[in-house]
């Protein structure tokens, strides 16, 4: 893959976090951040410049659909882009004119097009039966009895978490990176019923965000890094590069989600009662550490990515 089709898979990507035209500042800022922390010799320097361009609308769909000319990748940037849609949870009526729209500018197969949007349908509908969404405005979350036996170890369920989002990065499937943010979700769930607090999905994607770690920032990582790393490729197993080759400083979904298991768990701990900044510094001072772990435990991460399947995948969405 040339660097012209690197950066319309990229600009695709992009365009696709803005399409509801309703992002925070937050969550510009979040993106903002993501692309200025990619490595300018991994092209970091690449998504810098596309931010700037979308933003100012330098860059349109046409151009940057008008870069990819292999069937394969032109059906790779459309399911990107619907990951990037559901990042965040359903598409708005917004997104999905968007990529409607790009289905239509990048001619894919219709059979191929479909099965992916079911997948895809598939892991955002699993992740809400599992954590509830609120059926209306947020409220106080009410704190109920603790349903935690004694004994239960959370550092250890956390690592767990990071284990197994470390691996979902690693693999080659376009869509397997969106499982990470239900899983994330479901995490901060059972940390909190685990200190007497009955969540549901609406309070913690707020949590999440409040922590400093954007939804769609943080696909867009996600997509970024496995894009630029060589790693991405078909559902069908066919990668641009290889999992042993491009594991290491890969995983930047462990550090991430433990890192904000450890924030989740002192927040509940402590009566939640810190602060949106002493969050957001409490998680920056955590992911140094966190990065460290990661290393440490990479060899278990590329053995369980070795493991999974798409079935599996499912399950553990499912399930938790």
């Amino acid at each position: 893959m040339n660097p012209q089709e690197q950066q319309s898979l990229l600009g695709i990507a992009l365009l696709a976090a803005f399409a509801d035209g309703h992002k925070a500042d937050t969550e510009r800022e979040a993106i903002r951040r993501m692309a200025e922390t990619l490595p300018h010799e991994a092209g970091g320097a690449v998504l810098v410049r596309l931010y700037q361009d979308v933003l100012l609308k330098r860059v349109t769909l046409a151009d940057a659909v008008a870069g990819l000319q292999d069937a394969g990748q032109r059906q790779l940037a459309y399911e990107m882009a619907v990951c990037v849609c559901d990042a965040d949870g359903r598409q708005s009526p917004a997104e999905s004119a968007f990529l409607a729209d790009l289905k239509a500018r990048l001619k894919l197969d219709a059979a191929e097009a479909a099965a992916f949007e079911r997948e895809a349908d598939a892991v955002v509908e699993a992740a809400e039966k599992v954590v509830p969404v609120a059926a209306s405005a947020p409220v106080a979350a009410p704190v109920v009895a603790a349903t935690t036996a004694p004994g239960v170890d959370l550092d250890k369920s956390i690592l767990n978490y990071a284990l197994l989002n470390g691996a979902l990065e690693l693999l080659p499937q376009s869509w397997a990176s969106m499982a990470i943010i239900p899983l994330q979700v479901k995490m901060v769930y059972a940390i909190g019923k685990a200190h007497g607090v009955e969540l549901d999905q609406g309070h913690i994607r707020e949590f999440i965000a409040a922590v400093g770690v954007g939804l769609t920032s943080q696909y867009l990582e996600q997509f970024g890094r496995k894009l630029l790393g060589g790693l991405l490729g078909k559902a069908t197993g066919r990668t641009l590069g290889g999992i042993g080759g491009a594991a290491t400083g890969m995983a930047f979904s462990f550090a991430t989600t433990y890192a904000l298991g450890q924030v989740a768990r002192r927040y509940y701990a402590g009566g939640r009662v810190m602060s949106t900044a002493l969050l957001q510094e409490t998680f920056q001072s955590l992911l140094g550490p966190a990065k460290q772990l990661q290393a440490q435990y990479l060899p278990q991460i590329q053995q369980k990515a070795a493991t999974l399947d798409a079935g599996q995948i499912m399950q553990l969405v499912r399930a938790g």
